[in-house]
């Protein structure tokens, strides 16, 4: 019975030592072809192509919380063309159906470049990453890129176009890309509480327009490998 014990032990433990040689391996093969992601270097990340990186599903088929990713992880919204473009960090919105279309909501400040630039294009990306790119993602909302292209290369994000023509960044997790649907624009009335109705009056203030809600139907949902 020792014996057996001792065998099993060695098998176990043999084993074990496989996973962590191939857990370290490189992740390409001999040509380069990309065969896995999730242990991808940036240096890696940046010489991946578009199709190496991304796979299409359809949007029930997320499997992270919608909550933590447009509220505690964020979302980059993008919108313009390979030569012009420009991203904001958005934290308000969500996910649903509306007249029988998948679409996503974000609710933003009337004077944003991006918003331009989306009711320009009519159509845009909303991207996450991980939170170890969030300091990355955060300096999209420091400055507006309405004046200088100095926000936009101010970045260790990687800019790249999609099959469809729209841009976003390979270090994404998950790329949505949207059509433009529908912009409304609110008001103090619309609000049954008081801090939200204030919050929409200061914003006006500053501004002079009040927030947008933005609607954009869902064309394609990408993820990583």
């Amino acid at each position: 019975m020792k014996n057996i014990v001792l065998t099993l032990l060695c098998i176990s433990l043999l084993a074990l030592t496989g996973c962590k040689e191939n857990s370290g391996k490189a992740q390409t093969g001999e040509a380069g072809d990309v065969t896995t992601v999730d242990k991808l270097t940036s240096e890696q990340i940046k010489a991946a192509s578009f199709e190496d990186l991304f796979k299409t599903i359809d949007a029930k088929e997320v499997e992270e919380d919608i909550f933590t990713l447009i509220n505690q992880d964020y979302s980059v919204l993008t919108a313009g063309t390979p030569d012009h473009y420009n991203s904001m960090v958005a934290s308000w919105g969500g996910w649903g159906i509306l007249f029988n279309k998948q679409v996503v909501f974000s609710m933003l400040r009337s004077n944003r470049y991006t918003l331009e630039l989306i009711r320009k294009e009519n159509r845009y990306t909303m991207s996450f990453f991980d939170r170890e790119y969030q300091e990355e993602i955060v300096k999209f909302g420091m400055s507006s890129g309405r004046d200088s292209n100095k926000k936009m290369t101010n970045t260790t994000l990687t800019a790249v176009e999609t099959p469809s023509g729209n841009m976003s960044y390979k270090e994404a997790k998950i790329i949505i890309e949207l059509d433009l649907f529908e912009v409304t624009t609110v008001s103090p009335d619309d609000f049954l509480t008081e801090d939200a109705r204030q919050f929409i009056i200061d914003a006006h203030t500053e501004t002079n327009e009040y927030h947008k809600l933005v609607f954009g139907e869902i064309k394609n949902v990408w993820v990583r490998k």
